[in-house]
Formats: structure tokens, C-alpha cells, sequence
């Protein structure tokens, strides 16, 4: 069932490990198919070296039950289910611990575009949630976690798919995008942005935003309608 998904799921959690994004089974990817409403994601603290394309578990979207699969899937499937309820546009999320980027979750910092590597990737600032209350904590935390991404993408009026990734507070980073594969490369380059912005900061404390209309360039120059980056 479903092993074309599958196969990609499996793809986009070894290809954050052999990113460098993940340490030890701290992270996870899954994708989705809208039409048959099913998410496939990582089993839940599997090594990623046994892990195999069957072992992959497949959930229903709207209920969150097990359809296939015999393992657990990962502790933070609610979070990518209410994500992919939420966010209709999105195909793929990522989520890791990788250390640039949640170093600024952890620090409760917004990720600024100071460069135009980031405005390659991110139409604007990478938000940081709000924190979660501790009845949240309490509750359905996993579900709560999805609820404080959407909320941030909401009240800052961000296209998630413009802006594809968030920092929750005090824990890290989840991205994602049309498909699983963007979502890896968007949780590639924000490790990336990350670490560029903390070094940045490091040579220079008072360095000012980049330039609205070269990021609005260089974003454009990679995404929608106008783009011109690559092959056509």
C-alpha cells in the first residue's frame, strides 16, 4: 500500500541524516497523499540505518489511525498531521534538531534574512512561536506544538509555502513544502541560513536586515511566476 510513498518517505529521512541534520533518531520526515488522505512517516525512535521503506507507517489524515504499518509512528506525527489539516498546500514536512536552527528556537529568536541566501529560500524573517502554556503542555502537546505554527504563520499574514518553516520555542525546527523533497531542502537550507546569521551576529551584533527589494529579487528570482533560476 502506498509504496511509491513510502519509498519517497524513507528518501527525505536518510537524506537528513546524510545532511547532518539529525543526531542520534532526533528528527523525522513524512509526506502526504491528499487524495487518498494518508500521511506516511518515520516510526517513532527507529535507527535510521535499519530503517526500511515497509517500516514507514501509514496514517489517516483526518483521524490520525493507524491504516498500515507495525511499528509506532513517530511522537510527532500530531504535529504533522494538524499541520497538513491546517496548511492545505503542503506534501512534505521535516522536523529536526539540527544545531544552528534550534539554537535559535532555543534562544526564542526569530531567524532575520541579514543575506541573500536566505532570501533565496525564505520570502521573509523565519518566525519563532509563541510558548506553549503548561495546561498545553499537559494536554495534547504534540497537537498543541502543530497549533502554535499555525498560529504564528497566521497572525504574521505569512504564505507558508513562501515561508516555509518555523522555530518552535525552546525546541526546533520543522519545514516543509509542496512535496517531501522540498521540505528536505528547505530544512537544509535553513540549517544553513541559521548557522550563517549566528556567525554574522558574531562579526558584527548591530548588522541591519537585508534590503527588502534585493530579498524580493532573489526570492523571486527561484519562485513564482517570474522565476528564472535553473533550467526551464
Amino acid at each position: 500500500m502506498h509504496a511509491e510513498l513510502r519509498s519517497r518517505v524513507l528518501a527525505a529521512n536518510v537524506a537528513i541524516v546524510q545532511a547532518g541534520l539529525v543526531t542520534l533518531t532526533f528528527g523525522n520526515a513524512s509526506g502526504v497523499d491528499r487524495a487518498a488522505g494518508v500521511m506516511a512517516i518515520k516510526p517513532s525512535g527507529v535507527p535510521y540505518e535499519e530503517l526500511e521503506a515497509e517500516q514507514i507507517v501509514l496514517l489517516d489524515l483526518a483521524s490520525g489511525d493507524i491504516l498500515e504499518g507495525g511499528l509506532r509512528p513517530s511522537s510527532d506525527a500530531p504535529t504533522h498531521l494538524l499541520l497538513y489539516r491546517e496548511l492545505p498546500g503542503l506534501g512534505g514536512i521535516v522536523h529536526t534538531h539540527s544545531p544552528f536552527a534550534t539554537a535559535w528556537a532555543q534562544a526564542g529568536r526569530e531567524l532575520p534574512c541579514l543575506g541573500t541566501t536566505h532570501a533565496d529560500h525564505f520570502a521573509g524573517p523565519v518566525p519563532v512561536t509563541r510558548p506553549l502554556s503548561a495546561d498545553e503542555i499537559r494536554g495534547a502537546y504534540e497537537e498543541r506544538t502543530g497549533d502554535v505554527i499555525v498560529e504564528a504563520i497566521r497572525e504574521q499574514g505569512l504564505d507558508p509555502l513562501a515561508v516555509p518553516g518555523a522555530l518552535v520555542l525552546q525546541h526546533g525546527p520543522f519545514t516543509w513544502g509542496a512535496d517531501v523533497e522540498t521540505a528536505v531542502e528547505n530544512a537544509i537550507a535553513l540549517e544553513a541560513i541559521a548557522a550563517l546569521a549566528y556567525r554574522t551576529f558574531a562579526l558584527r551584533p548591530d548588522q541591519a536586515q537585508l534590503d527588502a527589494v534585493l530579498h524580493q529579487r532573489h526570492f523571486t528570482r527561484k519562485h513564482g511566476p517570474t522565476r528564472y533560476y535553473g533550467q526551464p
